[in-house]
């Protein structure tokens, strides 16, 4: 029987989560607010999971809390509370830390094991196992070679779950202590400042005009992994649940990288279909890609030289949609800044929406047909959905 490999994507505000749903996740993996290893995302509140559910229970989506950080003794006793509230409101907790096990197994509820534990090995996989994990998200350190050695062990129980898009950590991840060190922001508890994005310079101590002159400043800026094209090896290797990072990225990230690794984990893309997914995974943001662990240790090639994102394109907020008239498909929008014209593309995205990329092909303003509308203008376009109070931005190539 053909496996059925599971897409997984991050999840930090009501419009990625619509942008994961619209673009064919199988799950959504998210945090609350103060127990998860994302504390600067927005993140959601206890309240919000009867709108999660209602969003994705008609497609079927499985939903994820991640409560991924190290347990101080005084946050035993509120970890307990917030479980036994939302103990049918999730499918899973993400976890590693040995009370949020314990407690998981106290209300019954299902737990997968985060890649903060560092999973590298099946002595490890199996001691979680008898844990009772029903998933296992392993080390992103690993090879494939390594992998297919954990998998086999198991045949499936408990599922093998890898990173497959998104930010890599310098270091091992769940063993930084860098921004703890330097801004006494710990990793290990979601406040990651991450210092390694950083220029750096070395200099003599004492004689700071001794300066060593790096070809790349950046010198611990990890590019973005990136397994699109070696995920046919990523699914023999035995994973089948495939994970995207970014909770902290935008919903058009979100959209893009799911609708793009949907398509290769349905079917076996050809060299052609390959290089047109990549072109769409470089349009939204990212660092610049490399394999991760998976072909081999990185090398000074997988650093990333750029300040900000590699993304080939950009987006410039253009204004808000004050009226939508469903029936004839048609917004109107008060442009605030920047400008329009036609053949323009521009992204339409809220909490409600999720995100909407299309062309313009029309302007209206007073019943007359436009080129284009400047600044200040209250236009008229046809667009596919949306909703009043709508962010519009315009698509800019980089």
């Amino acid at each position: 029987m053909k496996p059925k490999y599971e897409l997984l994507a991050p999840v930090g505000n009501f419009a990625m989560l619509r942008a994961a749903v619209d673009a064919g996740a199988d799950a959504i993996f998210f945090g609350l607010k103060n127990f998860n290893m994302r504390a600067g995302a927005k993140n959601f509140e206890v309240k919000d999971l009867d709108e999660i559910n209602k969003i994705c229970k008609p497609k079927g989506v499985k939903k994820y809390l991640t409560l991924n950080i190290i347990i101080y003794p005084e946050e035993v006793k509120k970890v307990d509370a917030l479980l036994k509230k939302i103990k049918n409101k999730v499918d899973a907790i993400i976890c590693w830390d040995f009370s949020v096990i314990n407690l998981c197994k106290k209300h019954k509820i299902p737990f997968h094991i985060s890649t903060q534990a560092s999973i590298s090995n099946p002595e490890s996989a199996l001691f979680f196992k008898k844990l009772g994990a029903k998933k296992i998200v392993l080390a992103r350190e690993l090879n494939l070679k390594q992998i297919k050695e954990i998998s086999k062990t198991f045949k499936g129980k408990p599922e093998i779950e890898c990173f497959c898009h998104g930010a890599m950590c310098v270091s091992i991840s769940g063993r930084c202590f860098m921004s703890q060190h330097l801004h006494g922001l710990s990793a290990n508890r979601g406040e990651c400042a991450q210092p390694c994005r950083r220029a750096y310079k070395i200099t003599e101590e004492g004689h700071p005009e001794n300066e060593l002159v790096l070809d790349n400043n950046r010198v611990m800026s990890a590019k973005d992994m990136c397994t699109l094209p070696f995920i046919e090896q990523m699914k023999k290797a035995g994973i089948t649940s495939f994970k995207i990072e970014g909770r902290n990225r935008n919903p058009e990230y979100v959209y893009t990288t799911v609708k793009e690794y949907r398509k290769a984990l349905d079917k076996n893309l050809s060299k052609e279909e390959i290089t047109q997914s990549l072109e769409e995974l470089k349009k939204v943001y990212n660092r610049g890609f490399s394999n991760g662990f998976y072909l081999g240790l990185p090398t000074s090639d997988d650093i990333s030289k750029a300040e900000t994102g590699e993304q080939t394109e950009t987006k410039i907020f253009i204004g808000k949609i004050f009226k939508y008239w469903p029936k004839i498909s048609v917004a109107e929008i008060q442009i605030s800044n920047n400008g329009l014209k036609l053949g323009d593309e521009i992204y339409i995205t809220s909490d409600k929406t999720g995100i909407v990329r299309t062309k313009i092909e029309s302007i209206q303003m007073e019943h007359k047909s436009l080129e284009k509308a400047n600044k200040g203008d209250k236009i008229g376009i046809k667009v596919p959905k949306c909703n009043e109070g709508d962010e519009v931005y315009l698509i800019k190539i980089k």
